[in-house]
């Protein structure tokens, strides 16, 4: 039997073997590559599975639309990318810090950006699941920076971050004016 991976990178829908994560990791890599030739609307799972050199089946095997292949790489990404230093004594410090790092994580793919707003908010059960496991992992941060639980603060911050990324994935403001707007608020809401 072959050896299970069981790892926070694992597949939403089920638990892998090594050959099923190398599968799944060449799918994710290969949406980024569709997506940046394709764009969002022309990417489809039929194109990823074939530029990972897998069937369109296959595809569908580990991911049940192009919303949940996106936000799985946006969950792989948040969950590579090493939490900021938690080391400073100013709790305000580690917030700014821990909310820049996230809302820069996609900066410079504008094009991936777009794909993971658009995907996080679809309504696929695979999408919610993975909703769920990134609150979490943000939340964690969070309350990590902020050293004491504190839910009230927590929730404005959530609020903060995800309001302020939706400006972004609007058009409205660049990920770097993300960045700047949430420090200036986390700076308020924590003084």
């Amino acid at each position: 039997m072959s050896e299970l991976v069981s790892s926070g990178m694992e597949s939403t829908r089920r638990r892998l073997t090594v050959k099923q994560a190398d599968t799944v990791d060449r799918l994710t890599a290969a949406a980024v590559e569709v997506l940046s030739r394709q764009g969002y609307s022309g990417t489809t799972i039929r194109l990823v599975a074939g530029a990972a050199g897998v069937g369109t089946a296959t595809g569908y095997t580990f991911f049940s639309s192009k919303e949940h292949l996106f936000s799985e790489v946006y969950w792989r990404r948040l969950i590579a990318q090493s939490p900021p230093d938690m080391e400073d004594p100013d709790r305000t410090v580690r917030v700014v810090a821990v909310l820049r790092q996230i809302s820069m994580l996609l900066a410079d793919e504008p094009a991936l950006a777009g794909a993971v707003g658009n995907a996080l908010l679809g309504d696929d059960p695979d999408v919610r699941h993975l909703r769920v496991r990134i609150a979490a992992e943000i939340r964690r941060r969070l309350s990590d920076a902020l050293g004491a639980e504190n839910s009230e603060s927590i929730e404005m911050l959530e609020l903060l971050y995800s309001g302020a990324l939706l400006q972004a994935g609007m058009g409205h403001m660049s990920y770097p004016q993300v960045a700047e707007v949430l420090e200036a608020s986390v700076r308020r809401l924590l003084a």
